[in-house]
């Protein structure tokens, strides 16, 4: 995959915004309440699919070489294998997602939340059944923990993300929202 020199200074860029956001957390168990999804909806549905999903990946890369970038100051390899490791990984999915949605629809306010909500969605699912596997426990409990706690926090940052995102699409140059040129 190619990227031109814009595309990879807006992803390294955004991905340090991901970093920033994902220190505003509230602990709550195996799980703790982020606003990474928030920002991982905004970020994919202002770069579209191909440098949302750079973004995040190069956010990933960053905490798993040892930078303090994942929710709390956490860090390394270990972060990504333990019991949150699946709702992480999970947002490369989500923001190729939502930006391919946003791409292939248009950036209205339906589109752009239809995009984020599958995004989010994509992210509880992939990540409760990664807390299964990782704290070896049954999927009712894994869902108990992993999901229904955050169903209520999902569905403000979905809308939340949408709605930034809209705004930021009015006020950003077009150079900056790659999203707006491929529609």
């Amino acid at each position: 995959m190619k990227h031109s020199i814009h595309e990879q200074v807006l992803a390294a860029c955004f991905a340090a915004v991901i970093a920033i956001f994902a220190q505003v957390t509230i602990p709550l168990g195996f799980v703790p309440l982020t606003l990474q999804t928030f920002i991982v909806g905004v970020v994919a549905s202002l770069l579209g699919s191909k440098v949302g999903t750079w973004s995040v990946g190069i956010y990933l890369l960053l905490g798993a070489i040892g930078l303090p970038v994942f929710a709390g100051g956490a860090s390394g390899i270990g972060v990504l294998f333990g019991p949150t490791g699946g709702y992480l990984l999970s947002f490369l999915l989500a923001a190729f997602v939502i930006g391919k949605i946003i791409e292939l629809t248009n950036e209205s306010f339906w589109a752009v939340l239809l995009a984020n909500s599958v995004g989010t969605l994509l992210s509880l699912l992939i990540g409760t059944i990664w807390l299964q596997f990782a704290v070896h426990i049954t999927f009712g409990q894994a869902f108990t923990q992993g999901f229904l706690p955050f169903i209520l926090a999902g569905v403000i940052k979905t809308i939340a993300s949408t709605l930034v995102a809209r705004l930021l699409y009015g006020r950003l140059p077009k150079k900056l929202v790659p999203i707006l040129s491929q529609n």
